[in-house]
């Protein structure tokens, strides 16, 4: 059987990518390993409760964020956070504070020291960085302060990457803050020149807002799903392998319905790096090696609901914990008080997260000793009252989460476009370049769509 472009991968890039295909007529066939489409998206509900097994919230970052959604309705609606999840929580000594948001705010904050507070009035004079690979740390001693590191960027590294800002390297991380300083010399002046560009109405589109679907993300997979059709989704596709097939690709897969093969002019890898090898047995060893040594930070995630917390209100984003505090996990996000109906009217939902790059260990602890662990946390961090105790927790682990863009980045993104240049037709996507948030994949995929239609007119 041949198809004009087969995905590997029905997670949100691969979903994304197949339905824009989808929509300008191409013949497409999208292979998924699991039993289910969503990847690491998943929502549950139960008695009241809407929750996630995975990502809990974007960022419309992008136009094409809001694109897609407008596309799918009304199949699938976008719910952006409500005004009282704009607080920010950050762990210090024995409480949550809020984490600063205007000019009195950090001033009066005891998050960073007073020597920090006025060397960031100096931050529009500093000379720019010229080391390319500087870490995320590096560069935020370098222009805010050690303060600023230890309790606003390492903890923000840990609700979005789990990860270590001595070891995320920053133009790979986070390349709009590393382009605002080489562009413009500053954080500072170029937030301010960026903010009187003048904007097209698809700009507009990109608010900032945080965001998920109406009922939870799933009801975005699933749209995705039902508009692509049963008939373009191979699930339980197992042992696939692609090959070079004359001037074309031959996917080899197995599935329920026994061995199959498929020919295209187009293969798309949407899949996690630690897949590669076996996806692309013909790249040779050196290449894959730069390409497939990405690693993932393992996550334990908790969904934690309570029926009635008996007044107590949690009217937040959520906290983070510095892993400067030596706590047990990284932070806390409250879903419930973001988005409608995750909870029952006087209850709240909680999203724990555990573990990340400084203690992988916790992977591998038991459901139990992960319990207790929680209800300790609620009790001491969220100050609930020792006799109210969850009516739900549920235990989600994830080997391979969320990948980190440190030092081996710049390699692995060069031999990627060397192997598309020297395999036309293959296409390498997915979360090993491009970013590692839901408006990235979506971007991405909306990026390899727009591509492809123009290469083919």
């Amino acid at each position: 059987m041949e198809k004009d472009i087969i995905i590997i991968g029905a997670g949100l890039t691969g979903l994304t990518t197949g339905f824009w295909l989808s929509q300008a007529g191409k013949n497409i066939q999208i292979l998924e390993r699991q039993n289910r489409v969503g990847g690491q998206i998943q929502t549950y509900q139960e008695n009241g409760f809407i929750f996630e097994s995975g990502p809990n919230t974007g960022v419309i970052s992008y136009p094409e964020v809001a694109e897609l959604f407008n596309a799918l309705s009304p199949s699938c609606f976008l719910e952006t956070a409500c005004e009282d999840s704009k607080r920010r929580l950050i762990w210090k000594r024995d409480k949550f504070h809020t984490l600063p948001s205007g000019l009195f705010s950090a001033i009066t904050t005891p998050l960073f020291t007073l020597k920090d507070k006025f060397r960031i009035l100096g931050e529009p004079f500093r000379k720019k960085g010229n080391n390319p690979n500087e870490s995320i740390a590096e560069l935020t001693i370098r222009r805010l302060g050690k303060s600023f590191l230890n309790y606003a960027v390492d903890p923000f590294l840990s609700g979005v990457y789990a990860g270590n800002p001595h070891t995320l390297i920053t133009r790979y991380a986070l390349p709009k803050l590393y382009n605002l300083e080489q562009q413009y010399g500053s954080f500072i002046r170029g937030t301010i020149a960026k903010a009187k560009l003048p904007k097209t109405e698809r700009d507009l589109l990109a608010t900032k807002k945080v965001f998920s679907a109406v009922g939870g993300l799933s009801q975005l997979t699933f749209s995705l799903e039902k508009a692509i059709g049963d008939e373009h989704i191979t699930l339980s596709a197992n042992d696939i392998s692609i090959q070079p097939h004359g001037q074309k690709w031959q996917v080899k897969f197995s599935s329920p319905n026994g061995e199959q093969k498929l020919i295209t002019k187009y293969v798309i890898t949407t899949s996690g790096a630690y897949t590669l090898p076996q996806l692309l047995p013909f790249i040779p060893k050196e290449k894959m090696d730069k390409i497939s040594n990405l690693y993932y930070a393992p996550i334990v995630q908790a969904s934690v609901g309570i029926q009635d917390t008996k007044g107590l209100q949690f009217k937040a984003f959520g906290g983070l914990v510095p892993s400067l505090e030596k706590k047990d996990i990284l932070g806390v996000l409250f879903p419930s008080a973001c988005f409608s109906n995750r909870a029952p009217q006087k209850g709240v939902l909680f999203s724990f997260f555990i573990g990340g790059v400084k203690h992988p260990e916790f992977l591998n602890w038991s459901d139990e000793k992960l319990k207790a662990l929680i209800k300790k946390q609620l009790h001491k961090m969220l100050n609930f009252p020792t006799e109210i105790e969850p009516d739900m927790i549920h235990i989600f682990r994830h080997e391979h989460a969320i990948p980190q863009y440190e030092q081996s980045s710049g390699e692995r993104f060069k031999t990627i476009t060397e192997l598309e240049s020297t395999y036309p037709g293959l296409i390498l996507a997915g979360n090993i370049k491009g970013g590692i948030g839901m408006a990235d994949r979506i971007r991405q995929a909306t990026e390899i769509t727009r591509n492809l239609i123009q290469s083919n007119k």
